[in-house]
């Protein structure tokens, strides 16, 4: 299995409050309509915690975990015609010129694996 892992900022002009909204409410029902996004086992939005802004303001505002079961159906995720219409999306809510996104296998569980 692969991962995609991706640290988010929000478009400079967007609310905390409005990024979330739009993360949830368009692009992931986006992701999840598309032949693009068939190609991930499993989506998650991590979204920031409220309170933890006070703390940092201009930190990150989520984290997306996209699994895959390898890295060929990674990239041909990206491939899919329809790809672009979440590339396009992006546009709309993040800072993509800080977007920062690792690729990794699977998670070496060091608390809170299953018991016997």
């Amino acid at each position: 299995m692969v991962k995609l892992i991706c640290f988010l900022r929000r478009k400079p002009g967007l609310t905390a409050e409005e990024f979330h909204r739009y993360w949830r409410e368009h692009h992931g029902p986006l992701v999840a309509s598309t032949r693009s996004g068939q190609h991930a086992l499993r989506y998650e939005q991590n979204h920031r915690l409220a309170q933890d802004y006070e703390r940092d303001p201009d930190g990150f505002d989520g984290v997306t975990e996209q699994w895959f079961a390898s890295l060929e159906d990674f990239y041909a995720s990206l491939q899919e015609p329809d790809y672009q219409q979440i590339a396009a999306d992006l546009e709309r809510f993040l800072d993509t010129e800080r977007l920062v996104f690792i690729l990794s296998e699977e998670p070496e569980v060091v608390i809170g694996g299953q018991g016997p």
